[in-house]
């Protein structure tokens, strides 16, 4: 039987290929040019945690919620409020696909395996590698005190977000599973995808902007 992980794990791996990766954890990268990735992943955590919080998916784990802490470290690195940076074509499609789906719980519910457990993961490297206070990934781990439960580390919360998927689907067939639009292992490769186009469209934006950022980095 597989689970969630092993079956995005090649869509997970294409993400992580990306140049803009590069750019990201070299440690270097512009302070502009890193709010305007912000300021796109602010419109996707955005819309994502609204429908999320509407279908109380973070009814246990408030602490996982990204968006205001993203907005702060976005305001922090971009101070012109009236010309806020370029939104791309694929973070439009992102939310346009998020409204689309937003009373489908457990379709959100993959979105947040994906963003979140990736925040909860690779995140914690970025955060040292980035310019900024790095709110966005700082995570507390005390769950909802009206529920009486509490997470030790970041460890327990990737177990929870895991086993929260793992337990409403059984996965015996990968290449079946591709066909099922209903499937959580389709969304969560869906945004596997958007993520590597934002990527991508990141790059572009560079290569658009050369005499602004150069390569993207401060070197």
């Amino acid at each position: 039987m597989l689970d969630i992980k092993e079956l995005t794990m090649q869509h997970h791996k294409d993400a992580e290929r990306q140049e803009f990766v590069r750019i990201l954890m070299s440690g270097q990268i512009d302070e502009k040019l890193y709010a305007t990735y912000l300021y796109n992943q602010l419109q996707c955590y955005s819309v994502l945690e609204k429908y999320g919080l509407h279908n109380s998916l973070f009814r246990d784990t408030p602490g996982l919620l990204r968006a205001e802490h993203i907005h702060y470290d976005y305001r922090s690195l971009w101070t012109d409020i009236g010309a806020p940076p370029e939104i791309t074509e694929s973070t439009k499609e992102y939310v346009k696909h998020i409204e689309s789906i937003q009373d489908e719980a457990m379709k959100l519910y993959a979105h947040i395996y994906v963003r979140h457990m990736g925040d909860l993961s690779g995140g914690q490297m970025i955060k040292r590698k980035v310019p900024g206070l790095g709110k966005y990934y700082e995570f507390k781990f005390n769950k909802n005190p009206e529920h009486g439960i509490t997470y030790k580390d970041t460890n327990e919360i990737k177990e929870a977000l895991r086993l929260a998927v793992d337990s409403h689907y059984v996965y015996n067939d990968a290449s079946d599973k591709d066909k099922n639009v209903n499937n959580v292992v389709y969304e969560a490769r869906q945004c596997f995808g958007f993520a590597t186009d934002l990527f991508k469209e990141m790059l572009q934006f560079i290569k658009n902007n050369e005499k602004r950022f150069g390569d993207g980095t401060t070197k």
